[in-house]
């Protein structure tokens, strides 16, 4: 798909297309707090071959990541938006209750929280399935105006080739520490509030130094909050509106350039 624009990629990244709209950036009227919200699940119903992956945006930061071998994996899973599906892993941060459970399902087989409850850093490296999971953690502020230190984690998900990189409730720019951490990322799982997690230049900037050929915003509560990143972001990156939640994507599939694509939240 190299070189032939992200426009002609997206028709081999979005499955059953056909009966679902375009993202209404007036959908929603924002909201003056970290919403609770609730979504049905999505679940990816084709077969996945081998050095593919399919990602479904849930809500808010959650999206669903699932491998070619069936494992299933869930960000920032919470009480709210949570999906029906049970997934293999979840993963958890602790900014605000629509990031965490805390009473994830106990049929949910690994359950990675992006902080440590004991103090100090949280630190995963593991396998599940065929996903690789791993975390570089990163401070939070606290409801007093203070820092929190290690409370988020960026968790990167590696499959089919693929690192895909979900940011958490980032709060602060990433030094050079954290993105030698990070390390090379083929997909951006990013928040674009640019109130509750950081601000929208400083974000910004963290989208240009991670360098994401793929880019999926996340934790935008209505058309201000989004408007107010787009006037931003259109100076710099192409802007796609995918008309499904769930895409599959190959590492020979990615765009030749920075793309960001928005994919509807899965309403039922």
């Amino acid at each position: 798909m190299r070189g032939l624009g992200f426009r002609s990629a997206l028709a081999a990244f979005v499955p059953c297309a056909i009966g679902w709209a375009f993202l209404s950036l007036a959908r929603a009227a924002e909201i003056d707090k970290c919403p609770d919200m609730i979504a049905g699940t999505p679940i990816w119903r084709a077969a996945l071959a081998p050095g593919r992956a399919a990602i479904t945006f849930v809500g808010h930061a959650t999206f669903l990541i699932e491998s070619a071998g069936g494992t299933v994996a869930a960000t920032d899973y919470n009480d709210y938006v949570r999906p029906r599906l049970l997934p293999t892993v979840i993963t958890m941060n602790k900014a605000h209750s629509t990031h965490y459970s805390l009473h994830p399902n106990p049929a949910i087989a690994h359950v990675l929280r992006g902080w440590n409850p004991d103090g100090g850093p949280a630190h995963h490296d593991v396998n599940v399935g065929d996903i690789h999971i791993r975390n570089v953690p990163t401070n939070i502020r606290n409801w007093e105006g203070g820092t929190e230190y290690d409370a988020n984690s960026i968790f990167i998900f590696e499959t089919a080739g693929l690192c895909i990189a979900h940011l958490g409730h980032l709060h602060h720019p990433l030094t050079p520490e954290h993105l030698k951490q990070v390390g090379h990322v083929d997909v951006l799982l990013v928040p674009v509030d640019g109130s509750y997690t950081l601000d929208t230049p400083g974000m910004m900037e963290v989208i240009d130094a991670i360098r994401a050929p793929l880019i999926l915003p996340m934790h935008y509560f209505g058309s201000a909050t989004l408007n107010r990143f787009l006037d931003v972001a259109r100076g710099k990156y192409e802007i796609e509106f995918s008309p499904s939640s769930a895409i599959g994507v190959s590492r020979q599939e990615l765009p030749s350039r920075p793309n960001m694509l928005f994919l509807p939240e899965r309403h039922y």
